[in-house]
């Protein structure tokens, strides 16, 4: 009997398993910690390594991109075609500190395989996730005959992603001509769980800022003063009280502007998902549930906009007593966004709600740090269509949606080169990220392959064939 096509892919993934997790090892030995400036000679290393390793890849273009920081992978492989697609790949080489005093079960830059699992740091965030594209276009090709892929195929693999991509954005904006694309495909991401393949549609974006009160110009005493002129401290807890309703919505005029709201078909694919509400409650440490009226908790995380504040003080804080009107007090605020939301529009409504927050008497001042725009990709477009086809070929079984409660820079693509961004990861919860015994399973690494393999042929015949 003849292989079928997906036996032949197959059977290609499980004849070059070996050199391709031998690979993987290699380049997970090396300590890119980006947070580190000690290691900023291995985070080069790490980038010229995988510069390397896609030249053997069969990769025309292969460039080591400099920053002001960390440096940045490009690599270019056109297709044969010039009506096919181009995807760009979104990554990053560089990971988070480890030490094996942190709770490691062994060394965190020597690989290790326990039972069925790689071990390391980065093995899933994210250079097992970015190494399985190379083994999945070796495959692709492979098993289709063809000497390029089918479509235009483009990586980016940034080496600051963990130290806040800072010089992210600059560098997408300085060669937006180079990193044209018709669809961006973010493998920073992961699934539902080991037997729940999910394919993430959109990421939340993100404003930070803090506010600073000033009442006297210092500390004076209660008893000769209080009752008689404003408290920045109180001022403080006046603010934070106003930011939201008694339903939990975020009070600040003009902030739900623009919001993309939930379809009903969204919805009911989210309560698809086997999710455990006890079982999360746990895992945040937390011993109830609470957020926005009329939502379920995974709506609250994934598709609305919140308020949080994530510290607050002022005056005295010591132990005893110490009876005085604080000259000073502050809140640090994040607001996560959804689609439709600018952050631009937020901070000035932010501006001006707390600007009538505070009494007279009281000076603010209000410091924004660098916004993160929201991502979105509809449930129709032709991209998401052919990932969730070519995972569902993988896993052989139905693929769900999640979304992502958080940000992250692949928002700046979108924005920067107005091409839609799709999630294709095969992480679990359960893998660590950022955690001791960081690790990825290694059937579904070897699942990420095989849907790559799958993905270009199905993007480049769908992509103007599809309404």
């Amino acid at each position: 009997m003849s292989q079928t096509p997906d036996d032949a892919v197959r059977t290609y993934i499980e004849q070059h398993s070996t050199a391709f997790l031998d690979d993987l090892a290699e380049w997970l030995r090396i300590p890119s910690v980006s947070a580190q400036p000690v290691h900023a000679p291995d985070v080069r290393r790490s980038a010229d390594w995988l510069a390397a390793k896609l030249l053997e890849t069969g990769f025309p273009t292969v460039e080591v991109w400099p920053t002001p920081g960390a440096p940045a992978v490009f690599a270019h492989w056109p297709s044969d075609d010039p009506e096919a697609p181009t995807v760009l790949v979104y990554g990053h080489h560089d990971v988070q500190p480890a030490a094996r005093e942190d709770g490691w079960d062994s060394e965190p830059f020597e690989p290790v395989v326990r039972d069925g699992r790689l071990y390391a740091r980065g093995a899933a965030d994210d250079k097992g996730q970015v190494f399985f594209h190379t083994l999945g276009v070796r495959a692709h090709l492979a098993t289709t005959g063809r000497t390029a892929p089918a479509v235009g195929l483009k990586l980016l693999i940034e080496g600051e992603e963990e130290s806040g991509s800072p010089h992210f954005r600059a560098l997408v904006e300085e060669r937006a001509d180079r990193l044209a694309a018709d669809a961006v495909i973010v493998s920073d991401t992961g699934m539902w769980a080991e037997d729940t393949p999910t394919v993430c549609t959109g990421m939340r974006g993100l404003a930070e800022c803090e506010i600073r009160l000033h009442g006297p110009d210092q500390d004076i005493h209660s008893g000769s003063f209080g009752g008689a002129v404003p408290n920045p401290a109180t001022a403080v807890a006046r603010l934070v009280a106003a930011l939201h309703d008694e339903h939990a919505r975020v009070a600040i005029p003009g902030f739900y502007d623009g919001v993309v709201e939930l379809t009903d078909r969204e919805r009911e694919l989210f309560a698809e998902l086997p999710f455990d509400e006890a079982r999360w409650l746990r895992t945040a440490r937390s011993h109830a549930a609470h957020g926005e009226a009329g939502h379920t908790t995974l709506e609250r995380v994934w598709a609305r906009p919140t308020a949080e504040v994530n510290g607050i003080g002022g005056g005295y804080q010591g132990p005893g007593s110490k009876t005085i009107i604080p000259s000073s007090a502050m809140v640090k605020l994040s607001f996560r966004l959804v689609a439709g939301q600018d952050p631009d529009h937020i901070e000035k409504a932010v501006r001006a709600w707390a600007a009538e927050q505070v009494p007279a008497g009281i000076r603010s001042e209000i410091t924004f740090s660098g916004a993160t725009r929201p991502c979105l990709t509809p449930l129709d477009h032709p991209a998401l269509r052919s990932v969730v086809r070519a995972m569902g070929r993988a896993f052989e079984g139905p693929v769900r949606f999640t979304r992502e409660g958080g940000s992250g820079p692949a928002a700046d693509l979108q924005d920067v080169l107005g091409a839609p961004v799709l999630f294709l990861g095969i992480s679990v919860p359960s893998d660590g990220w950022h955690a001791p015994n960081e690790k990825v399973e290694l059937d579904l690494l070897l699942k990420g392959v095989e849907t790559t393999a799958y993905l270009w042929g199905d993007l480049a015949a769908h992509w103007r064939h599809e309404p």
